[in-house]
């Protein structure tokens, strides 16, 4: 009867020491010191692991800048070694398929001409400033006009070249994105892209054909073509073969800013076409007028090609016209 008494108190205090045991068990990772010593591992150990991470991302970028220094700096000292241009150099970059032998004949063949029309234009009355006038149009006739055609026929040839080089960066990013290799995009370049870039960039492709690295190809093209824009295109290149990364996205900015400086140099050109026009017509008036006055009154100028006095006017104003010249290119030359 007493037991029976006893059994609800048991089974109660029972129930409480499981009840507690399972709570117990059940806090116990939270309320325990080898909860708090498990957080701390896990936090040293992901601080550690971050530290890792960013020092090898450092790292990999402090390698990246290097890599791209030296390529600079190597293709900076090529440069600057091969700094000296020879007139075979001059003549390719003119697009002439000719010897520098038959450059000096035709030098000389100039200055004949030259000098014979000098010899016919000079009147009798110059007296002793003839033989100078004839040493002037021989020079000027053997040296400064074949090289004004060779350096207008140069700028010409890589003005077109410019023109065109963003479209044929524009193949090569079409290409790489297609899964073309960059050799075949160079050779669809050769192909079908027109002159002068066809024929510089078959240069390209056939020095490959031989052995020749793609970098040094380009290296041999800017020579050929000295622009910035071809210096921009080898450096990326040079870069992305060393270092490595997305060359389609490169070449891609490449191409756009190649047209907004194409952009800018026609926004230029338009700008100052008026102030080039004002410096010809100043350039050309005071030689025009003396012209004029020689046909019409050639007594009246008489003096200043017949006394040493005039001779002294005469090289006095072309020195200063020179220096006008000069100084007004100079105004109207912008470099952006």
């Amino acid at each position: 009867m007493h037991d029976a008494s006893l059994m609800p108190l048991l089974t109660a205090l029972v129930a409480a020491v499981a009840i507690a045991a399972a709570a117990y068990a059940i806090m116990y990772p939270y309320i325990s010191a080898d909860r708090v010593k498990d957080k701390r591992v896990a936090s040293v150990s992901e601080t550690r692991t971050r530290k890792i991470t960013a020092v090898s991302a450092a790292e990999v970028a402090a390698n990246r800048k290097k890599q791209v220094a030296d390529s600079l700096k190597d293709m900076e000292n090529r440069k600057k070694t091969r700094e000296k241009v020879s007139l075979r150099l001059r003549i390719e970059r003119a697009g002439l398929d000719i010897e520098p032998r038959t450059y000096w004949i035709a030098s000389a063949v100039c200055a004949v001409v030259s000098a014979a029309l000098a010899k016919a234009f000079i009147p009798a009355s110059a007296g002793g400033l003839a033989p100078l006038l004839l040493i002037v149009a021989l020079f000027v006739g053997g040296f400064g006009v074949p090289r004004f055609a060779l350096s207008k026929l140069t700028g010409r040839r890589q003005k077109k070249f410019a023109a065109e080089l963003a479209n044929a960066i524009d193949v090569i990013v079409r290409g790489i994105k297609s899964g073309l290799p960059l050799n075949e995009c160079l050779a669809m370049i050769a192909k079908e892209s027109p002159e002068p870039v066809a024929s510089e960039f078959r240069e390209v492709v056939e020095e490959q054909r031989v052995g020749m690295p793609l970098s040094e190809a380009l290296d041999r093209l800017t020579r050929r073509i000295p622009l910035a824009e071809v210096k921009f295109l080898a450096i990326v290149v040079a870069i992305q073969q060393q270092s490595g990364g997305n060359l389609a996205e490169a070449l891609s900015n490449l191409s756009s800013v190649l047209r907004d400086r194409f952009k800018m140099a026609a926004k230029v050109k338009a700008l100052s076409a008026e102030a080039k026009a004002s410096a010809m017509i100043l350039g050309a008036l005071p030689p025009g007028v003396m012209l004029m006055v020689q046909v019409s009154s050639p007594e009246y100028i008489a003096p200043l090609l017949t006394t040493r006095t005039g001779n002294i006017f005469i090289a006095v104003g072309l020195v200063w016209m020179g220096i006008g010249i000069m100084v007004m290119r100079k105004m109207i030359n912008f470099k952006f």
